[in-house]
């Protein structure tokens, strides 16, 4: 692999994003919406039940970081549709340019626009509800990474989607990481849901992120087993789906990339 070839597709994604009104839009847009609804209903809810402590500060940490999940696998999905719109894959790979390479740009430029989309919704809660989640400082870091692993592991499960059945199935760019948010505990713990549900989310990687998230608010405390967890079903994960992916790629080899489209 070469830097140059990734850094390369860095900046044609990057490029694409300043000039595409609907990308700036998920990236900052949506989050602030997100923050409203939410912050001002959970704000009010809060005034409701004064004993729940930390409610407002729960439920706005839940939609900030869960947008590094959402960004982290929309990255992935969403700009290698855009190939597909553009009938672009020829091109890219009548290039040196390698498929991993391809996909480290897809990784690297999701950690920046997450980082991005992160750092405004810090703001915008700092703003709106004089929130500083940055009180936490790094006893938070571990949970920001485990959450973009999500984002990836989930990224690459719905490009080979994409890559086996076309552009028929692009919708899941958009909706199928919605899936694992009621079983990812993020704006109420895992301790209501049904004990089925408890079941599935033993196995979603968020789960363990979030309730750990909402520990450290409340307590200042960091649950390390939480972290192990997490990071071992995300390294199971993103193992599993990067096989899937390079699997879905090599059937579009075999059928010819010009019938992709």
């Amino acid at each position: 692999m070469k830097l140059h070839r990734i850094f390369a597709m860095m900046i044609r994604y990057l490029f694409a994003f300043r000039h595409n009104l609907d990308k700036v839009s998920d990236a900052f847009y949506w989050p602030t919406i997100d923050l409203l609804l939410w912050g001002l209903t959970s704000t009010y809810l809060a005034s409701r039940a004064p004993l729940v402590p930390n409610l407002v500060l729960s439920i706005v940490s839940g939609i900030v970081f869960w947008v590094i999940v959402w960004r982290g696998q929309g990255e992935i999905t969403l700009n290698l549709l855009e190939e597909f719109w553009d009938r672009n894959l020829i091109n890219l790979f009548v290039s040196p340019l390698k498929f991993s390479e391809w996909f480290l740009s897809f990784i690297a430029i999701g950690l920046v626009k997450a980082t991005m989309s992160f750092l405004f919704a810090v703001l915008v809660a700092r703003l709106l509800y004089q929130l500083n989640l940055f009180f936490y400082g790094f006893l938070l870091i571990p949970f920001v990474l485990l959450l973009i692993m999500t984002g990836w592991w989930f990224g690459f499960l719905v490009a080979g989607l994409i890559f086996r059945f076309g552009r028929r199935v692009q919708a899941l760019a958009w909706t199928l990481v919605f899936v694992i948010s009621p079983f990812s505990a993020v704006f109420y713990p895992i301790s209501i849901l049904p004990s089925w549900a408890e079941r599935v989310a033993a196995f979603v990687p968020p789960s363990y992120v979030f309730e750990g998230i909402r520990e450290v608010i409340v307590t200042g405390d960091v649950d390390v087993a939480k972290i192990y967890w997490a990071l071992a079903l995300n390294v199971i994960y993103l193992a599993l789906a990067f096989v899937f992916l390079k699997r879905s790629f090599h059937k579009v080899l075999e059928r010819g990339l010009v019938k992709t489209y």
